[in-house]
């Protein structure tokens, strides 16, 4: 299993525009026979200021690479890009324990 953290500031657009995107995308991801199971997607956002913070898992490279290939995951980035101003950080992160 592999895990990033996406990390930005909503800059652009409106939150609640920009929560139905969100949706959009999980749904998407939910509907897709080819990802479904293999795909943990989860998006939080500081109460405090306009930080989010996006945690996503893949079970493998190959489902990795499918979501890569999907329009709507392209059309996702780029919006991400667009409501953080171009700044986006994805960093890749290990996973040491967990509760059940």
């Amino acid at each position: 299993m592999k895990h990033f953290m996406i990390k930005y500031q909503f800059r652009n657009g409106t939150t609640e525009a920009w929560h139905q995107e969100i949706g959009r995308f999980i749904r998407a991801i939910n509907a897709d026979p080819e990802l479904k199971g293999k795909i943990g997607y989860r998006c939080m956002k500081n109460r405090d200021d306009n930080s989010y913070f996006h945690l996503a898992s893949v079970t493998d490279e190959a489902a990795q690479k499918t979501l890569q290939s999907r329009d709507f995951f392209k059309h996702y980035t780029e919006m991400t890009r667009t409501v953080a101003g171009g700044e986006v950080t994805v960093t890749p992160i290990e996973l040491i324990d967990q509760t059940a």
